[in-house]
């Protein structure tokens, strides 16, 4: 029954390439929205506003942030 199937054109890894292919792009996408994610969080400023919010000896000033940075 097998020779008769791998004769006709059948095989049991014929779908392989493809499952392959769909995770492998899943994982891109998701690498890519990740990424896009972290490209909006910087462009907004949020990192930076975070980092201040959580600084110990935070000067609240025009350049309070490099105050902060050099007194440690």
């Amino acid at each position: 029954m097998q020779l008769q199937r791998e004769s006709m054109g059948f095989s049991d890894q014929k779908g392989q390439a493809t499952v392959e292919f769909a995770l492998v792009t899943c994982a891109l996408l998701a690498i890519v929205i990740g990424l896009g994610a972290i490209w909006h969080a910087v462009s907004e400023g949020l990192l930076i506003d975070h980092a201040l919010m959580a600084a110990s000896h935070h000067v609240q000033a025009a350049a309070g942030w490099v105050i902060d940075v050099f007194s440690y």
